[in-house]
């Protein structure tokens, strides 16, 4: 008796276990069934790109990776989104999925912050100096240009967007015909505006050319022809005149 209630316990367990599996084996085929369904059910069919001046939106849908026919739900707005940030142009993006086939993104753009020009050749930069695009052919300057080698004056550069970013929030950028800032050593940083060459050396951008301008003034004025004016100093001003020629 006690051999028959062992085989019948050992069926009955074998029993449990292939229902179990079975039951298993049907719940993942359903699963899967229901996921290829699903998959299949909310294809992307629109990509809506919002908030783009620069960049097209065929641009814009390139960098974001975004396949045709892509499936709404298992989409990454994250992956999309760091996609879309490895441009220099992009500031910010949001990603809102609108179901049944729409995936909508807005991005905010940084704007042109200076040109800079690279043995003749011109470039739009962001305000970390990262390079936006080159511009081609006889461009009229419509920002301050820094001129010179970023990889060779690397901290002068840093310098030289400080006090572009002051020349811009000053209204200089829009109020003269043309500003070239010099790359160098910090120390020996020179900017030339409207063909007026000033030595502005490092920091305390703001007051210096806050006294430039005041000076600027008296020199029209007096109608003196100026060579150089060098503002480096804490408490005084530079004004080198040109001298006049004798024949």
């Amino acid at each position: 008796m006690k051999v028959k209630k062992k085989k019948n316990n050992k069926s009955s367990l074998l029993i449990s276990i292939t229902v179990s599996l079975l039951l298993v084996s049907a719940l993942v085929i359903g699963v899967y069934a229901a996921f290829i369904k699903i998959k299949s059910a909310f294809p992307v069919r629109r990509v809506i790109f919002i908030g783009n001046k620069h960049l097209t939106s065929d641009e814009l849908r390139a960098l974001s990776g975004v396949r045709r026919n892509a499936n709404l739900i298992t989409l990454s707005g994250k992956k999309v989104s760091k996609k879309l940030l490895e441009s220099p142009w992009i500031r910010s993006v949001s990603v809102r999925k609108e179901f049944p086939d729409t995936l909508s993104v807005t991005v905010s753009e940084v704007l042109p912050f200076a040109l800079l020009d690279v043995n003749g050749h011109l470039f739009i930069i962001n305000e970390k100096g990262e390079l936006l695009e080159e511009l081609k052919g006889n461009v009229i300057p419509f920002l301050p240009i820094i001129t010179g080698d970023p990889s060779r004056e690397g901290e002068g550069l840093s310098e030289a967007l400080t006090l572009a970013k002051t020349m811009n929030d000053m209204g200089l950028s829009s109020e003269r015909d043309q500003i070239e800032i010099v790359l160098s050593k910090p120390q020996e940083l020179t900017s030339v505006i409207d063909g007026m060459v000033v030595k502005v050396g490092v920091g305390d951008y703001k007051e210096k050319l806050q006294r430039l301008l005041e000076l600027e003034e008296d020199i029209q004025r007096r109608q003196i022809t100026v060579d150089y004016i060098d503002v480096r100093f804490a408490n005084r001003v530079v004004v080198k005149p040109i001298k006049e020629v004798i024949r």
